[in-house]
Protein backbone atom coordinates (compact mmCIF):
# COMPACT_ATOMS: atom_id res chain seq x y z
CA UNK A 1 0.00 0.00 0.00
CA UNK A 2 2.73 2.43 0.85
CA UNK A 3 4.34 2.09 -2.57
CA UNK A 4 1.13 2.91 -4.50
CA UNK A 5 0.69 6.01 -2.43
CA UNK A 6 4.19 7.29 -3.31
CA UNK A 7 3.53 6.98 -7.06
CA UNK A 8 0.28 8.90 -7.00
CA UNK A 9 0.42 11.78 -9.51
CA UNK A 10 3.49 10.48 -11.33
CA UNK A 11 1.54 9.94 -14.57
CA UNK A 12 0.64 13.62 -14.62
CA UNK A 13 4.27 14.66 -14.24
CA UNK A 14 5.39 12.18 -16.91
CA UNK A 15 2.72 13.43 -19.30
CA UNK A 16 3.76 17.04 -18.68
CA UNK A 17 7.45 16.33 -19.30
CA UNK A 18 6.81 14.29 -22.44
CA UNK A 19 4.30 16.77 -23.86
CA UNK A 20 6.68 19.71 -23.33
CA UNK A 21 9.45 17.79 -25.08
CA UNK A 22 7.24 16.76 -28.01
CA UNK A 23 5.77 20.25 -28.39
CA UNK A 24 9.25 21.79 -28.46
CA UNK A 25 10.41 19.24 -31.01
CA UNK A 26 7.36 19.82 -33.21
CA UNK A 27 7.73 23.60 -33.10
CA UNK A 28 11.43 23.25 -33.94
CA UNK A 29 10.66 21.16 -37.02
CA UNK A 30 7.97 23.64 -38.12
CA UNK A 31 10.41 26.55 -37.64
CA UNK A 32 13.09 24.74 -39.64
CA UNK A 33 10.56 24.25 -42.44
CA UNK A 34 9.66 27.95 -42.34
CA UNK A 35 13.32 28.97 -42.53
CA UNK A 36 13.88 26.65 -45.51
CA UNK A 37 10.75 27.99 -47.21
CA UNK A 38 11.81 31.63 -46.77
CA UNK A 39 15.30 30.87 -48.08
CA UNK A 40 13.87 29.10 -51.14
CA UNK A 41 11.49 31.99 -51.82
CA UNK A 42 14.38 34.48 -51.59
CA UNK A 43 16.48 32.28 -53.92
CA UNK A 44 13.63 32.20 -56.43
CA UNK A 45 13.26 35.98 -56.14
CA UNK A 46 16.99 36.40 -56.81
CA UNK A 47 16.76 34.25 -59.95
CA UNK A 48 13.70 36.20 -61.11
CA UNK A 49 15.48 39.52 -60.45
CA UNK A 50 18.59 38.36 -62.32
CA UNK A 51 16.62 37.31 -65.38
CA UNK A 52 14.60 40.53 -65.32
CA UNK A 53 17.73 42.69 -64.89
CA UNK A 54 19.36 40.80 -67.78
CA UNK A 55 16.75 42.12 -70.21
CA UNK A 56 18.11 44.85 -72.48
CA UNK A 57 15.50 47.45 -71.54
CA UNK A 58 15.22 46.69 -67.79
CA UNK A 59 16.74 48.63 -64.91
CA UNK A 60 18.08 47.23 -61.62
CA UNK A 61 15.40 49.20 -59.74
CA UNK A 62 12.66 47.38 -61.66
CA UNK A 63 14.31 44.03 -60.96
CA UNK A 64 14.63 44.84 -57.25
CA UNK A 65 10.97 45.86 -57.07
CA UNK A 66 10.03 42.60 -58.78
CA UNK A 67 12.06 40.56 -56.26
CA UNK A 68 10.58 42.41 -53.28
CA UNK A 69 7.04 41.93 -54.61
CA UNK A 70 7.64 38.21 -55.11
CA UNK A 71 8.93 37.74 -51.57
CA UNK A 72 6.16 39.86 -50.06
CA UNK A 73 3.51 37.88 -51.95
CA UNK A 74 4.93 34.50 -50.88
CA UNK A 75 6.00 35.23 -47.30
CA UNK A 76 3.55 37.95 -46.28
CA UNK A 77 6.12 40.63 -45.55
CA UNK A 78 9.25 42.02 -47.16
CA UNK A 79 12.06 39.87 -45.75
CA UNK A 80 14.69 41.34 -48.12
CA UNK A 81 17.30 43.51 -46.40
CA UNK A 82 19.66 44.26 -49.29
CA UNK A 83 19.89 43.78 -53.04
CA UNK A 84 23.10 44.22 -55.05
CA UNK A 85 23.52 43.96 -58.81
CA UNK A 86 26.78 43.43 -60.63
CA UNK A 87 27.53 43.26 -64.35
CA UNK A 88 30.42 41.11 -65.46
CA UNK A 89 31.53 38.41 -67.84
CA UNK A 90 31.81 34.68 -67.47
CA UNK A 91 33.55 32.69 -70.22
CA UNK A 92 33.22 35.70 -72.51
CA UNK A 93 29.46 36.04 -71.95
CA UNK A 94 27.97 39.12 -70.28
CA UNK A 95 26.18 38.13 -67.07
CA UNK A 96 24.17 39.86 -64.36
CA UNK A 97 24.82 38.74 -60.79
CA UNK A 98 22.25 39.48 -58.10
CA UNK A 99 22.97 39.13 -54.39
CA UNK A 100 20.06 39.33 -51.98
CA UNK A 101 20.45 39.45 -48.20
CA UNK A 102 17.32 38.51 -46.27
CA UNK A 103 16.10 37.99 -42.74
CA UNK A 104 16.31 34.34 -41.75
CA UNK A 105 13.38 33.52 -39.46
CA UNK A 106 14.48 32.01 -36.16
CA UNK A 107 11.44 32.55 -33.93
CA UNK A 108 8.32 33.00 -36.02
CA UNK A 109 9.33 35.52 -38.67
CA UNK A 110 11.82 37.24 -36.34
CA UNK A 111 15.49 36.66 -36.93
CA UNK A 112 18.83 38.22 -37.75
CA UNK A 113 18.97 40.71 -40.60
CA UNK A 114 20.92 39.31 -43.54
CA UNK A 115 20.75 35.91 -41.89
CA UNK A 116 20.83 34.37 -45.33
CA UNK A 117 22.40 35.63 -48.54
CA UNK A 118 21.66 34.13 -51.94
CA UNK A 119 23.26 34.73 -55.33
CA UNK A 120 21.80 34.25 -58.80
CA UNK A 121 23.23 34.83 -62.28
CA UNK A 122 21.67 35.29 -65.68
CA UNK A 123 23.13 35.92 -69.15
CA UNK A 124 22.62 39.55 -70.13
CA UNK A 125 21.04 40.64 -73.39
CA UNK A 126 23.54 42.65 -75.41
CA UNK A 127 22.79 44.30 -78.74
CA UNK A 128 25.47 45.26 -81.22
Amino acid sequence: MRRMRDERGSATVEFLLVSVLLTTLTLGVVQLGLAAYVRNVVQDAAVEAAFHAALADATPAEAEARARALVERAVGHDAIDSVAFERGTSSGVAVITVRIGATLPVVGFLGPARGTEVTARAPAEVFG
